[in-house]
């Protein structure tokens, strides 16, 4: 893959993610549903505890399929109620999870998500090589 970032666009690594990704053909691509805060007894904490659990759960999901967080291309982020402390702890994580090439990404600030509990989702689209 190749990760674009022209300057023109401004510096978007501080914030986790990259302006632009081109897939090379033979790949397959692969698309994660959205995975929210809960663990798998169904229980939410706060907004903090369910980023964890969602990137926990996006991780399970990329192992289940072959993949690696490097093999994300883009993601999707549903914020609940955002505003500039919950953008800091966002951006920290992505920047955690991709320690170097980092996805496209959206961050799309929402009044609910699927249930009144959840408040954050974070969806991937990925790309694992034909075997």
């Amino acid at each position: 893959m190749k990760h674009i970032n022209p300057p023109e666009l401004g510096d978007s690594s501080g914030y986790g993610y990259t302006q632009a990704v081109i897939v090379p053909s033979g790949s397959n691509l692969v698309y994660i549903a959205g995975q929210g805060g809960a663990d798998k007894n169904g229980n939410y904490g706060s907004f903090a505890e369910q980023l964890e659990q969602s990137f926990a759960n996006l991780q399970i999901a990329l192992t289940a399929v072959g993949a690696t967080p490097e093999d994300v291309v883009k993601i999707t982020i549903l914020s609940v109620d955002h505003d500039e402390d919950k953008l800091r702890l966002i951006s920290a994580k992505r920047n955690s999870f991709w320690s170097s090439q980092k996805p496209a990404s959206t961050l799309i600030p929402v009044p609910r998500l699927a249930d009144d509990k959840m408040l954050f989702e974070i969806d991937a689209v990925t790309v694992i090589p034909n075997s």
